[in-house]
């Protein structure tokens, strides 16, 4: 059962992009040659667009409005950190390159080229794609999520190991949950030098929190059911012994 589970449904990259964004607390800007790092100043259009609320005093600000047709080239970056410590938790990495444009109190962002980096691979989005997209109904709430189950339910990440290949835990040191999307659960497997990611998948997407504690039951009554035959070998061994 385990190596079943290891290729499993995942988000697609704009769908995986538009979460990044919608889950971003801070965001780095580079403009004209300066770097501005923003924290809790930014929100999302339905369409992907950034909406940027600047402190009086920056320099992004001015630049904007001096900004010849009122537009001002910009590349903005986020980045996505696993809640749960883990080895490299830097989950992945967003570069939006589009432009500026002052609207009222705050600067409107409209992203022209749209690049995500995870531990597989880079990947251009195409803007239109990423437009239409709608992030994961998990994003927002995922951390929260994670860290509890990391902090308060050990022993259950220890029963979803049973579902995970004997090869891909060979030499494990620690299991940790890495990520959770509407379509399945990730675990890091850490050894000694190196780790890898499992994923473990739900057996339908899970549209909000109640649904995803709903998939996850399945996957702890799918771990305890493979955890049987294994039991049932151990008792065949130790009796011919």
């Amino acid at each position: 059962m385990g190596d079943s589970h290891r290729w499993a449904a995942a988000p697609g990259a704009a769908q995986r992009a538009r979460s990044v964004l919608a889950a971003a607390w801070s965001c780095a800007v580079t403009a004209q040659g300066g770097r501005e790092e923003f924290v809790g100043a930014h929100s999302v259009a339905d369409d992907g667009r950034v909406l940027l609320h600047l402190p009086e005093d920056s320099a992004l600000g001015v630049s904007a409005v001096c900004a010849p047709r009122g537009e001002l080239p910009a590349v903005l970056e986020f980045t996505d950190v696993a809640p749960v410590p883990v080895r490299e938790r830097v989950r992945a990495r967003l570069w939006l390159a589009g432009r500026f444009t002052p609207v009222g109190d705050h600067l409107v962002f409209q992203p022209m080229r749209v690049v995500l980096r995870r531990p597989c691979g880079t990947v251009v989005v195409d803007p239109g794609e990423f437009a239409a997209a709608e992030p994961d109904p998990l994003a927002t709430v995922e951390a929260g999520l994670l860290t509890h189950l990391a902090e308060a339910h050990p022993d259950a990440v220890e029963r979803l190991c049973r579902l995970v290949g004997p090869d891909s835990l060979h030499g494990a040191a620690r299991v940790r949950p890495l990520a959770v999307d509407r379509h399945g659960l990730t675990l890091r497997i850490e050894r000694a030098r190196a780790h890898g990611d499992v994923r473990l998948a739900f057996h339908t997407p899970a549209d909000d929190v109640g649904g995803l504690t709903e998939r996850m039951h399945v996957l702890l009554a799918q771990a305890s059911a493979a955890a049987c035959p294994r039991a049932l070998q151990r008792q065949r061994t130790d009796g011919d012994g």
